[in-house]
């Protein structure tokens, strides 16, 4: 099945009517048990499960309206020329939407966070755009709907349409309608992230470039769908429970499980830099000293932090210019 073949069944007694704009804003999500491996690329199917929380009001901003004589992108105010991978990419998407063959886009997007960088911007900003969509074209799709279809742009984008913990289902069909994201009930006001940024610059092996080369190539990843398996269990036991050392140590070993099944391939993928080996061993110096914090790490050389409220002060005091997010600020409020 084709994306547009998805997109066809999600929108068929869905009217588009245009309206002047839409605009939507959708949070960042760290993965506690990664998504990492492809079975169906078209549809950005995943071989696992995987589980996240929100970044709270770290994401993407997005408002869409319709143009004249192509489409126009901003990104963070600045103009993206249409000849880059990003342009190329978000024209694809945008063709499974438009009515007709010339009816164009302008999309300006802003992002809190940096772009292609690990921090999962790609997740923000192509639920944003699903939001932004529904909005501008008043489809009134529910969540699941529009979880499949952020999923079609960016496979974690579909954990993005909702805060909190969220796991993503993989499903089982080769249509993929039944791989689609699912809040968890619980909320865990005194847990904290902390986004240590070691680089902002592009990484040089895209998400999807690296998966399919860990999947092809790396003699690790046989063992990934079951390392992933006994995580998620591991993982709902500590949110459930409050138990921050389970969660912590788990969503730790399962990142660095990742991070062995890329260096495994070949060639290569090692997206750490110096400076992320350094706070590693720092983060565990600490943690031996008695500091209960723990990492994880996607692919990018940028580490998040995972510790509880009552060590912020102590964290802040370790990490300079670390950015802190309790990510159920927002508990309570309408989502």
């Amino acid at each position: 099945m084709t994306k547009s073949e998805v997109v066809k069944i999600i929108l068929e007694n869905h009217q588009s009517a245009p309206v002047a704009f839409g605009e939507a804003f959708a949070p960042a999500n760290i993965a506690l048990a990664k998504y990492w491996g492809k079975r169906d690329e078209e549809l950005n199917l995943p071989r696992t499960p995987s589980l996240s929380v929100s970044l709270g009001q770290y994401g993407s901003h997005t408002k869409i309206s319709q143009t004249d004589n192509g489409d126009f992108y901003m990104l963070n105010g600045q103009v993206v020329a249409a000849d880059t991978s990003f342009a190329r990419r978000l024209g694809l998407y945008l063709d499974l939407f438009r009515p007709d063959t010339d009816f164009f886009f302008r999309v300006e997007t802003v992002n809190s966070i940096p772009t292609a960088a690990g921090l999962a911007s790609s997740a923000s900003a192509y639920a944003a755009l699903v939001f932004a969509l529904n909005d501008f074209f008043q489809w009134r799709l529910d969540k699941t709907a529009l979880s499949i279809l952020a999923r079609l742009g960016s496979g974690s984008a579909c954990r993005s349409v909702y805060r909190g913990f969220v796991e993503w289902q993989a499903g089982t069909a080769e249509s993929g309608m039944d791989s689609f994201a699912l809040p968890l009930a619980h909320t865990w006001p005194d847990l904290c992230l902390g986004l240590i940024e070691i680089s902002s610059e592009e990484k040089p092996v895209s998400s999807r470039a690296g998966m399919k080369r860990t999947v092809q190539s790396s003699v690790l990843y046989k063992n990934w769908p079951e390392k992933v398996e006994k995580d998620l269990e591991r993982l709902k036991t500590a949110i459930e429970k409050k138990d921050f050392a389970l969660l912590g140590q788990t969503a730790e070993s399962n990142a660095l499980a990742m991070h062995a099944t890329m260096i495994a391939a070949w060639p290569p993928l090692l997206y750490w830099l110096p400076q992320s080996l350094e706070t590693i061993h720092k983060i565990h110096r600490l943690r031996d000293e008695g500091l209960p914090v723990f990492f994880t790490m996607d692919a990018g050389p940028n580490i998040k932090l995972l510790f509880e409220a009552k060590d912020k002060d102590d964290v802040s005091h370790q990490f300079e210019n670390i950015k802190i997010i309790q990510p159920f600020d927002w508990a309570g409020e309408k989502t």
